[in-house]
């Protein structure tokens, strides 16, 4: 069963998927379905013996092109529609045994290049309305592939987090006539207690306001509504911001670090909200200390509201010094 039911009270649709609670859960290596499928080995869903980048339908989607129709009935309070949508899964790798901090610059720039095809080929889409590039990564996210990859799902609405961002943007804009992003980026260039890396196009940076203790924003310099609107040095730029911070992670506590890597960028059906849109990435680790995460409990879950257990200002300091040993 796949469905999307709509919430009235929170203005939110969720998407239900019965039959993802049977997919592939951290099999062994020797049976990783992400794996290339070797000669006499196992069948796994890519069929070469070798690749640099793959990227194929996900085969448990919690969203599809053609889905089946709902199982419940809706009624004018609570709405149900088919879960129509994309998901894909794009392989960063052949290897098993590598991360984003492992690849290199050159192949994390070729992989810029596939999510921007895949945000213009999903985004044409008459069903996709907002296109969502993600990664999880470790088991304390609850990843159940350890085989490097990421995700890209097609809402066929603005989820409500980027709806968030988009409506606040819209309000700076309409007060300042300036896109917050390129403020916050400004502010954050001026001041530098909180930066952690930056290079000729992109800015990394603790946000003010972190919900996580070592949360890492990517910002475009220059207003880019999406990845489409990158020249090829501000991809290749991306492409080496990512790889740094990614391995300052590593170097942070000197394991590799599980994070959520969020890119949220122009939604593909919606012209009006180009003005406020502008690319950026967010990378939210789990992990307050070596040992001990950043749980969602009481107030972030019931209340919406996060408490960080430190200060962004000292956590972009032992990020800088992190760096320095990469």
């Amino acid at each position: 069963m796949t469905e999307r039911r709509y919430d009235p009270t929170t203005g939110e649709w969720r998407t239900f998927a019965t039959h993802r609670q049977g997919r592939t859960f951290l099999p062994a290596t020797d049976d990783c379905p992400l794996c290339p499928t070797r000669p006499g080995g196992l069948q796994t869903e890519v069929p070469r013996a070798a690749y640099q980048i793959a990227v194929f339908d996900n085969r448990f989607p919690s969203l599809s092109a053609q889905p089946p129709e709902p199982t419940v009935a809706g009624t004018d309070l609570s709405p149900v529609e088919p879960a129509r949508g994309a998901t894909e899964v794009v392989l960063y790798s052949d290897r098993h045994d590598v991360t984003l901090a492992d690849v290199g610059v050159d192949h994390i720039a070729r992989l810029v290049d596939v999510w921007a095809d895949r945000y213009a080929v999903l985004g044409a889409r008459d069903e996709v309305a907002y296109v969502f590039i993600f990664e999880n990564k470790g088991e304390s996210v609850g990843v159940t592939l350890h085989h490097p990859h990421g995700q890209i799902y097609g809402y066929p609405d603005i989820p409500p987090r980027a709806r968030q961002q988009l409506e606040a943007a819209q309000r700076h804009f309409d007060r300042n006539g300036t896109c917050v992003w390129c403020d916050v980026v400004g502010q954050e260039r001026a001041d530098g207690l909180r930066v952690v890396a930056t290079n000729a196009h992109w800015l990394a940076f603790v946000p003010f306001a972190a919900r996580f203790p070592y949360e890492v924003q990517l910002v475009a310099l220059r207003h880019a509504p999406s990845l489409l609107d990158l020249s090829d040095p501000e991809r290749h730029s991306l492409a080496e911001l990512l790889h740094r911070v990614v391995r300052t992670y590593d170097a942070l506590f000197g394991f590799s670090l599980p994070y959520v890597m969020s890119m949220h960028q122009a939604p593909t059906d919606d012209g009006p909200w180009l003005p406020v849109s502008h690319l950026h990435l967010e990378l939210t680790p789990f992990h307050r200390t070596a040992e001990r995460l950043k749980y969602l409990a009481g107030s972030e879950l019931g209340a919406g509201a996060f408490i960080n257990d430190t200060v962004p200002e000292q956590t972009a300091q032992a990020l800088r010094l992190a760096l320095e040993r990469t």
